[in-house]
């Protein structure tokens, strides 16, 4: 055999190899490979849903410290942030003429007993000389009215002592209630008075503290017509269950709340209307400002429940996918309950019991998509949820 019909020969060798390989892959990977999607057979659930909602906290009472006589701040008892009681001294304000009216007051008051004694031995010493009727009864009288006006002036040189006293403890400015001191603006030989525009100081009462927080009209609308107990509004949000705080960090606040009032205006401007929860706060955790979030309990009995992460938006419309028998996939539109809130979903029509739902990518296909389900066990998808 020649070169020449050698190479002829090796060229066809691999020229038919060649085709065979491209036979193969076409069989291979003609066909379009169906992907394989996680899904969920629905089945009704009972479950405690949550609902949270941004909150901010007051004490209480937060009472404006204000002086009520005029004077220079001599001493401040306390800093910031203290924790104080009731009567314990915040501030000394120096104040020089009101002890001046004290003594000038116990003085008037000496001066009155003094002739208080006078009139009534003139009393004494008249009233057997009329009585043998030496002299007329007139100066009996007279004698008596004078004594009345010598009790008359002791009368009011107590009552001025009393108020002057009044005054001198004014200049001692003490805590009204239990609770916590807020910022100080003024500092030692400031001239406060009762105009003063800023206060002394805020004592923030915070044994109990109030998380005040918002519901759209809607919400408020959906909670009045819920089936919760009580025919009026008041009774509703008596009989609602207790609520619990989550601290700025995240952490679980200890103690449970209760809602207690809802604001009769709705808010024009956001459309909205105020809401308050109180709890108690024995160890002074929580300050007054604080920004918490208030996480409101909702018992679902025997519902249809889909994990948010399942749906889609569009047009402001939520969308899930289902699956049929032939493996194609529809996009349906579904309704939910306005407070539904956390990683799920309560779904009040577009879906029932023995549906399948896609759990994952459900924004990326298209009506119509053939897919691979892959079903999941229920108890693993809604392993998070309180039964």
């Amino acid at each position: 055999m020649n070169k020449q019909s050698f190479l002829s020969i090796l060229a066809a060798s691999l020229l038919i190899a060649s085709c065979g390989k491209d036979d193969k892959s076409a069989q291979a990977g003609g066909a379009p490979q169906v992907k394989e999607y996680k899904t969920l057979t629905l089945e009704p659930k009972s479950a405690t849903l949550y609902t949270d909602f941004p909150a901010t906290i007051q004490g209480q009472q937060n009472i404006e410290i204000r002086p009520r006589v005029e004077g220079y701040i001599d001493k401040i008892f306390v800093d910031e942030g203290a924790v104080v009681k009731v009567g314990q001294p915040l501030f000394k304000i120096s104040a020089p003429e009101y002890e001046q009216e004290v003594r000038t007051a116990s003085a008037s008051i000496k001066s009155a007993q003094a002739s208080v004694s006078a009139a009534k031995l003139a009393v004494n010493k008249v009233k057997p000389l009329v009585e043998k009727g030496i002299i007329s009864k007139y100066d009996l009288e007279s004698a008596q009215y004078n004594y009345e006006s010598a009790m008359a002036t002791l009368a009011q040189a107590n009552a001025a002592l009393v108020n002057a006293k009044t005054n001198l403890g004014y200049t001692t400015v003490t805590s009204p209630v239990n609770g916590v001191v807020g910022s100080i603006p003024f500092r030692l030989g400031s001239l406060v008075s009762s105009n003063t525009a800023d206060p002394l100081t805020t004592v923030s009462s915070i044994g109990n503290v109030y998380a005040y927080f918002a519901l759209n009209e809607k919400m408020l609308l959906n909670f009045t017509q819920s089936g919760k107990p009580g025919n009026t509004l008041a009774q509703k949000i008596k009989n609602m269950p207790e609520v619990s705080l989550l601290l700025s960090d995240g952490s679980l606040y200890p103690e449970k709340g209760r809602i207690e009032t809802v604001n009769g205006l709705i808010n024009t401007e956001t459309g909205s209307v105020t809401f308050r929860a109180r709890f108690g706060n024995p160890k002074s955790i929580i300050r007054s400002g604080s920004s918490t979030t208030v996480r409101i309990p909702n018992e679902v009995k025997e519902e249809i429940l889909i994990p948010q992460s399942a749906t889609f938006e569009l047009q402001d419309k939520i969308f899930a996918v289902t699956v049929g028998k032939d493996g194609k996939t529809k996009n349906v539109n579904i309704t939910i309950l306005d407070n539904s809130a956390g990683n799920y979903y309560v779904v009040t029509s577009g879906l029932k019991a023995g549906d399948q739902i896609v759990l994952e990518g459900v924004a990326s296909l298209k009506d119509g998509s053939e897919i691979k389900p892959k079903n999941q066990n229920s108890e693993a998808v809604y392993a998070d949820l309180k039964q």
